[in-house]
């Protein structure tokens, strides 16, 4: 009985999230595996993690790397034959495992995100070269060292900036507001 109920509430999770309602049509057809261009660097493919959530395996599918891999393009969505957004259940997915501190190690892309995330908050606007340095201080602080070349040719062509700009009080008022209601309804930063 204790199975069923967390299979039921996993399900009801992702269902309540929009893009995850249709979850419950899937037929393991594996039109959004095959149309997956990066199936197979995931630890399950798209079909395996909604067959996996239907079964209530949260915490395998959180902590899989599948849905950091998910390259947005929609060619699952398109091709689904149930009318099933998989892309959205992948962004779903994302949302849960960072609320639920189930992200995976084996990727990046969540502390990607969180720090573009803080990094708009503090300055609302976009330095590249900044949000890098942070984002590699805070993985792997050589990595960088071999893409020097790079940033030093588009830094002497001004296609790279060193300066960061801040947004005026109204602008930061505005963007404060916007956040605020991505928070209400359920955004995770």
């Amino acid at each position: 009985m204790e199975r069923k109920a967390r299979t039921d509430s996993f399900l009801k999770e992702i269902s309540a999230i929009p893009g995850g309602e249709k979850i419950r049509l899937c037929i393991q057809c594996g039109t959004c595996t095959a149309s997956c261009p990066n199936a197979d660097r995931m630890d399950h493919t798209p079909s395996q993690l909604i067959a996996m959530t239907r079964a209530g395996m949260e915490k395998e599918v959180l902590s899989s790397n599948a849905m950091w891999y998910c390259l947005s393009c929609y060619l699952c969505t398109v091709r689904c034959p149930r009318g099933i957004k998989p892309t959205d259940i992948m962004h779903a997915y994302e949302g849960l495992a960072v609320s639920k501190g189930l992200s995976n190690r084996r990727t990046r892309t969540p502390v990607m995100y969180k720090t573009f995330n803080q990094f708009v908050s503090s300055h609302g606007r976009l330095s590249e070269f900044w949000l890098m340095v942070r984002f590699y201080l805070s993985t792997n602080p050589l990595s960088p060292v071999g893409m020097l070349p790079l940033a030093l040719n588009l830094f002497k062509h001004g296609r790279l900036s060193l300066k960061t700009e801040k947004l005026t009080p109204e602008g930061t008022k505005q963007l404060k507001a916007i956040v605020d209601k991505a928070a209400t309804l359920g955004g995770v930063s």
